[in-house]
């Protein structure tokens, strides 16, 4: 059932999908609002949610202008879908506030707008909407309402869940996180979107910021001056070759790939990693991605059977939420010579589309060791993946 909850009203405790209508509002009892047609086109399309309208229940404004401003933008923070329609009226509504709400959210991937057609000054509004999402304006309420209610499917939260948005709430990093705070005795009290990163060609969510206020059960008490940064998680391969003469840990030879990434700061200003990355395809087996990102980015083909899963853990769990899933590879004689015959051609891999290039690079993990191109977390997952093999053979 719709549920309205009027400015400067509270939000439910719990609900399943929320909705905030952007747009102008009428000053005077005399200029009809176009928002009670929206929640009667919303209800009869089926939407069955909350929708936070930021005018007040039987029309008499709140004297206290400040709170107004901060419930909305409160609501506007933590709502699921912002749907922005905009008749303007340079007399009666000239929508100055609409055109902030609609600058700040309209990247947001949670903003869906129109406006009539005809309605004056709203061109810059429809350039950049179409810029940010790639869609046309809609032109009337019956199709704004309509295109709302099929947008998304709802999720049930409660209290603090409820400031986190559909857009998140929904994605296997936030679940991942969550579901291991709450198994922990934790409570997500209060939450922010900071920031989002969408790869716009398949409209992907990759990562995200978010503020939390998090109660820690253990400790009696709330952190609040911290947020999240999530992103998928990774599948990683360690392809190693051990010096079976020596057997010397330090003579294990990696193969490993060279490519540039913008944060990278060592003196040679690439990263050298293991092989490995994330799907945005739907793909959520790690030891599929782990066999596909290996010959993509090595040329290497090696069957996904021979693929030993060693452990899953965060790589940096004071920045981010996820994790690398490593699989080892022990290579044969003959392999890790095509590798090094690879490395010494010089040749490029990676999916081209993407900006991806990496080259191929085989090196000891004493050399590896003794130079900064190597991050911590590469390091430590080398050494666990080869201390792993070293032990199970003397088992």
């Amino acid at each position: 059932m719709l549920q309205v909850i009027y400015a400067q009203e509270s939000a439910p405790s719990s609900y399943s999908k929320s909705i905030f209508l952007v747009g102008p509002s009428p000053r005077s009892s005399e200029v009809e609002s176009w928002r009670p047609s929206m929640i009667t086109e919303l209800e009869a399309a089926g939407y069955d949610g909350v929708v936070f309208v930021p005018e007040p229940r039987g029309g008499e404004w709140n004297s206290n202008y400040i709170h107004q401003i901060e419930w909305e933008v409160n609501a506007l923070e933590q709502c699921d879908l912002i749907v922005a329609w905009v008749p303007r009226d340079l007399d009666t509504m000239p929508a100055f506030t609409t055109n902030v709400e609609f600058g700040k959210y309209v990247g947001s991937r949670k903003l869906i707008y129109g406006r009539p057609d005809g309605s004056p000054k709203n061109r810059y509004l429809d350039w950049t909407y179409k810029e940010e999402t790639g869609n046309e304006p809609l032109t009337n309420i019956q199709e704004m309402a309509m295109t709302a209610t099929q947008l998304f499917e709802g999720a049930l939260r409660t209290n603090g869940e409820c400031k986190v948005p559909l857009l998140i709430w929904k994605t296997d990093m936030f679940q991942k996180w969550y579901k291991e705070q709450v198994a922990a005795g934790n409570r997500l009290e209060d939450a922010k979107v900071l920031w989002t990163f969408v790869i716009p060609k398949v409209n992907f969510l990759f990562s995200y910021v978010l503020w939390v206020k998090v109660w820690i059960e253990s400790e009696q008490r709330y952190k609040e001056n911290e947020y999240i940064f999530s992103r998928s998680d990774i599948s990683c391969i360690l392809p190693y070759w051990l010096d079976i003469e020596s057997n010397e840990l330090l003579a294990t030879k990696i193969v490993l790939i060279k490519e540039f990434r913008s944060p990278a700061r060592n003196s040679d200003g690439f990263v050298h990693e293991l092989p490995g990355g994330s799907s945005f395809k739907g793909i959520k087996d790690p030891l599929k991605i782990a066999s596909e990102e290996l010959e993509e980015e090595t040329g290497l083909k090696i069957a996904s059977e021979r693929f030993q899963h060693v452990q899953g853990r965060q790589l940096a769990s004071t920045l981010s939420t996820h994790k690398a899933i490593l699989f080892a590879i022990a290579l044969t004689d003959e392999e890790i010579k095509e590798a090094e015959e690879i490395a010494e051609k010089g040749d490029s891999f990676g999916v081209v589309e993407d900006t991806e290039r990496t080259f191929v690079e085989v090196k000891t993990l004493r050399e590896v060791m003794l130079t900064d191109h190597v991050d911590w977390s590469m390091i430590g997952m080398m050494l666990n993946g080869i201390s792993s093999h070293r032990m199970d053979e003397n088992v």
